[in-house]
């Protein structure tokens, strides 16, 4: 997410341009496909957003591998059984610990190298996991997740580029404007309505808007976390892979955060069981 002041033309252009032509793209595959091209796409975004959080953390070798298939693991018992899910993050940070153990004998340093990899499993394909629940309701509902944190993301830019100056929280993201938080809020309300009218038609128009306003101010946190983890490792983008969006992860910091609340929250107002 995006809610700055500055940022260079060309770049912008850029960002125009794969949006729409990755937009249509998106909509065609996951409202037209069944929902194990849904996990496949799930799966491979997690590949490569764990790459970059373990670049990042500098998480080499087997410990990076076997995170990676760990997360693989993760969201493929999301989609066969909700049961397994929490056994399975215990299985797996018993088994990235006794790697730990096994692999170098130094004791030194051996939670700051288990660490990284256990927080990528919750935080990328933990996090990820939940869509599949979102999927099991119909694809809508990814449409729906997906436009409200891009459309929060998009007034977040723009009203922090045009009037945004008191800063956010300067020492996470230096850029970040207070302004910019609003229009993330008014544009996941926005959003919400919109998409809710055009494609989930279950929600009365007050929890529409309430369920977008949550989601906007979910994206900001989302946000905010990655760019601590990235002031942390000193980078400024996780990735380069999507020209002028920066990495997977930098694409995914909102919706992360935004995936497990709108299920929560979707539960809560009795919408989805």
């Amino acid at each position: 997410m995006r809610f700055l002041r500055g940022q260079e033309p060309d770049m912008h252009l850029m960002r125009l341009v794969v949006a729409v032509i990755l937009l249509p793209l998106f909509y065609l595959y996951i409202m037209k496909l069944p929902a194990e091209y849904f996990l496949l796409l799930l799966m491979i975004v997690s590949i490569i957003a764990q790459a970059e959080f373990y670049s990042m953390y500098n998480v080499r070798g087997l410990l990076k591998y076997s995170g990676i298939v760990l997360g693989i693991a993760i969201i493929s018992i999301t989609y066969i059984s909700r049961n397994l899910f929490a056994d399975f993050f215990v299985f797996s940070f018993l088994l990235i610990a006794s790697m730990r153990l096994l692999l170098k004998r130094d004791p030194s340093s051996s939670l700051h190298d288990i660490a990284p990899v256990a927080v990528a499993l919750i935080y990328i394909p933990g996090m990820l996991g939940y869509q599949m629940h979102l999927r099991e309701q119909g694809s809508e509902w990814i449409i729906f997740l997906y436009g409200c944190v891009w459309t929060s993301d998009s007034f977040a830019y723009y009203i922090g580029k045009g009037i945004g100056k008191r800063k956010l929280y300067k020492e996470v993201s230096p850029n970040k404007t207070v302004a910019g938080g609003v229009g993330s809020i008014v544009g996941g309300a926005v959003a919400a309505v919109v998409l809710n009218a055009a494609f989930i038609h279950s929600m009365p128009l007050a929890k529409a808007a309430i369920i977008g306003i949550i989601i906007g101010i979910v994206a900001v946190i989302g946000d905010l976390v990655e760019s601590m983890f990235k002031r942390d490792t000193k980078v400024k983008d996780s990735g380069h892979i999507i020209p002028g969006h920066g990495g997977m992860l930098d694409k995914l910091d909102g919706v992360l955060f935004a995936g497990p609340m709108l299920y929560w929250v979707s539960i809560a107002f009795g919408i989805i069981q």
